[in-house]
């Protein structure tokens, strides 16, 4: 079973799309990265397996990828899905 997390990046100015292909590339169990307007930049979705520490994750495989500047995780629970 997996948990789903969801991270708000803020950027360098100018950096948002450097960061997304960044992560796309090189950060394992990323699903999406969508640009984002408001407070933040992109939003980042990652399927993590159930014993791994979220925490650990953000801040050594994410927060220290070049030109972030900020970030806010946002965990999951149980995902509502269409019945068939």
């Amino acid at each position: 079973m997996m948990t789903a997390i969801f991270v708000c990046i803020k950027c360098e100015l100018g950096k948002a799309n450097d960061v997304a292909a960044d992560i796309v590339d090189n950060v394992e169990n990323v699903s999406e990265v969508y640009s984002t307007s408001g407070n933040y930049d992109l939003l980042a979705k990652f399927h993590l397996n159930k014993d791994e520490d979220i925490g650990s994750f953000v801040t050594k495989k994410v927060q220290t990828r070049p030109h972030i500047r900020d970030t806010f995780t946002i965990i999951t629970f149980s995902p509502f899905t269409r019945s068939k």
